[in-house]
């Protein structure tokens, strides 16, 4: 793991997240029953040289600079966006269908082309054929079944190299996941440290003196550390999209591995296969010994044109599904949007509550001011 360089600047590095340990039940029903824990972010997730970045990194952290609010962890969000871009254009200029239709075109070489078919049309239709009509036959079925076989070679380097790419990607992103793990937890450890120290300080002075200057510089702070815990809850957003996209990522490279190994399978099992019967029916040429290697051939043709049928449709849905999901649900922008309105509404009623206290006090001060008035005169008579 590479050393974590926390910066304010938002051209910062990162460093890998290790994955959780894995649990084990005896009782998956009852573990089925019970709701998913909720994962607390604190220092736990970090190690003791992370732990002490974080803790030299947030002295650093001054939320009056707005500028350095507005920049932080900026760099590494910048990431997580770059890398969900990037994962979102490997799933759209990847092209499966290309390795389905060369698979496809394979399966239908094999079934036409296959010695002892009995159908009216086929290669084999009559019931004494010259053994150099069958030998062209063959030759030709061998030279298209040797193209498709370079295409399906291709397809398998290409997946090959993506399925590398992906484990890059995979690395990158918890990296981002761990930089942005550590942004949020300076960020919190600032944020008590100043509730804990010079809020509560303005506070007290406020309460002492009653000057609105005091209050007022007490209300400002306040609202800083408001500001920059919203900058915090936006880097918890980007972290858990980070955090969802480890996951999808492996998805996608499964997908990848599973293809690789159907194409491994045809080119060493089922090509082989079929040349070597075409081989023996050469040698059978008049023997009902072809029929019984033609049901064989057939009968493997039709598994693997299913499998591969059945491998697309999992391949594709699956591919589908994830480039359609949104980065942020709507659920979450609707409680913010609600969470300002309310915000606004107890600022405003305050506001009127505070305007009317003062219009009750003033009116009560006048009204000491005619007491006393009354009572010096009173003294006098």
């Amino acid at each position: 793991m590479s050393e974590i360089n926390l910066t304010l600047d938002p051209m910062g590095e990162a460093a890998a997240q290790q994955p959780a340990a894995p649990t084990l039940t005896l009782n998956p029903e009852a573990e089925e029953k019970k709701e998913a824990p909720v994962v607390d972010l604190d220092e736990q997730l970090l190690s003791e040289a992370e732990k002490k970045v974080v803790d030299e990194f947030s002295k650093k952290i001054d939320i009056r600079d707005s500028n350095q609010v507005l920049q932080y962890g900026v760099a590494a969000q910048k990431n997580v966006a770059a890398f969900s871009t990037n994962a979102l254009n490997k799933v759209s200029t990847r092209d499966l269908g290309e390795v389905g239709d060369a698979l496809s075109s394979l399966v239908v070489q094999l079934k036409n082309n296959t010695p002892g078919e009995q159908k009216k049309t086929g290669f084999f239709r009559r019931s004494k054929v010259k053994l150099d009509e069958m030998r062209a036959q063959y030759a030709k079925a061998e030279a298209n079944v040797d193209q498709v076989t370079k295409i399906l070679e291709q397809h398998q380097v290409n997946l090959m190299k993506d399925v590398a790419m992906l484990d890059q990607m995979y690395e990158l992103n918890q990296q981002y996941y761990k930089e942005l793990t550590m942004y949020i937890l300076a960020g919190k450890k600032k944020i008590k440290e100043l509730q804990a120290g010079e809020l509560e300080e303005l506070k007290k002075r406020a309460q002492t003196t009653g000057r609105q200057e005091d209050a007022q510089a007490y209300n400002d702070f306040a609202n800083l550390i408001n500001r920059f815990e919203k900058k915090l809850h936006d880097l918890e957003l980007t972290r858990m999209v980070s955090v969802q996209m480890g996951p999808q990522t492996r998805l996608l490279q499964n997908n990848d591995t599973m293809m690789i190994e159907k194409i491994q399978t045809s080119l060493v099992n089922t090509i082989p296969l079929w040349k070597s019967q075409m081989v023996l029916a050469l040698g059978l040429e008049r023997s009902r010994q072809a029929t019984a290697a033609q049901t064989a051939v057939t009968n493997m043709t039709n598994e693997l044109l299913r499998k591969n049928a059945e491998m697309l449709h999992m391949g594709t849905v699956a591919t589908a599904k994830e480039a359609e999901r949104s980065i942020v649900d709507i659920e979450t922008l609707q409680h913010t949007n609600q969470q300002l309105i309310s915000t606004l509404d107890e600022v405003i009623s305050i506001q009127q509550e505070g305007r009317q206290k003062r219009l009750e006090a003033e009116v009560e001060l006048g009204r000491i001011e005619g007491e006393l008035k009354q009572k010096l005169l009173s003294l006098r008579g």
